[in-house]
């Protein structure tokens, strides 16, 4: 039985980023054409105050998924368990179907980089991360996925690919993933990899999310701002990703220089407009060949 089917994971439709910004149409009379929102976990793990009013607000409206940025994963040193204490609070109080972070590495002790730092991708590094993952998912006592990170450097360490390194840390740790299309293909390009086999490669069972957004080219490089509308290659990979998958909860993150939120709910359309437009093409072709 799949990843997805054993934790009864569905797909949300497509939704976006719920930003303060946003936040008059969000909540305001009108509902917008969003199907679900992700939260950033770090933002809401104290409580009180105006975050914790509005998601109390957007819990009673829509369905929330929790999104960290701070796990760090894939560091040296033991999990935060006061961290892990505050995420598990803020789970429960959501119940959400799955809940995320990234695979990387962001401090160590004394020093947070605020980043979210490549590892490197050996037999060492997997070991370690795959027993972090158990730790963090028995802890939380619900689904948790992995998300690939973009990336502006290597290790000459490394002795596998990172598509290769994340699959089995999936399978070893019996951990989900979030699968970031704009984070292949960024990093396809800082790296000169082909994206397409990044994403042929990801056990598709084991895929609970995809993540959408934009970057800004900077010549020699593709930065991951989330400050732009989607690109067209980006889109194609995601095409070939619900191809290759099925329709599976999608995010558009818009976390800089954020638009109307009326752009926000463009984007999440075209992606619906995708995932519909694949559909039709799965079922067409599937009634030729019967």
């Amino acid at each position: 039985m799949s990843f997805r089917d054993r934790h009864s994971i569905g797909d949300l439709g497509v939704g976006v980023g719920a930003r303060a910004k946003h936040y008059p149409q969000i909540l305001g009379p009108d509902d917008p054409k969003v199907d679900w929102f992700e939260i950033i976990s770090d933002n809401f793990l104290v409580g009180g105050g105006a975050p914790q009013r509005n998601l109390e607000r957007l819990l009673a409206r829509y369905r929330v998924i929790p999104h960290g940025v701070s796990l760090s994963i894939g560091a040296s040193h033991p999990l935060d368990r006061d961290y892990l204490g505050h995420l598990k609070a803020l789970v429960a109080r959501i119940r959400p179907p799955w809940a995320s972070d990234h695979l990387c590495w962001s401090d160590v002790p004394g020093a947070n980089l605020h980043d979210l730092l490549p590892l490197p991708y050996t037999r060492a590094a997997l070991a370690h991360v795959v027993s972090r993952v158990r730790e963090v998912q028995d802890f939380l006592e619900v689904p948790f996925a992995l998300e690939n990170v973009s990336s502006y450097m290597t290790y000459r360490a490394s002795t596998m690919p990172e598509w290769e390194f994340l699959a089995e840390v999936a399978e070893r740790a019996d951990c989900g993933i979030l699968l970031d299309c704009n984070n292949v293909y960024v990093s396809s390009f800082n790296h000169g990899f082909d994206p397409n086999v990044y994403i042929d490669a990801i056990p598709a069972h084991r895929v609970v999310q995809i993540h959408l957004a934009g970057y800004t080219d900077r010549g020699a490089y593709l930065l991951d701002t989330h400050s732009r509308p989607v690109a067209d290659a980006v889109w194609q990979l995601y095409r070939r990703a619900i191809r290759r998958i099925g329709p599976t909860s999608t995010l558009i993150e818009w976390d800089s220089d954020l638009p109307d939120f009326d752009v926000l709910v463009a984007e999440a359309s075209r992606a619906r407009r995708i995932r519909d437009d694949v559909s039709a093409s799965e079922r067409a072709l599937t009634k030729v060949a019967s």
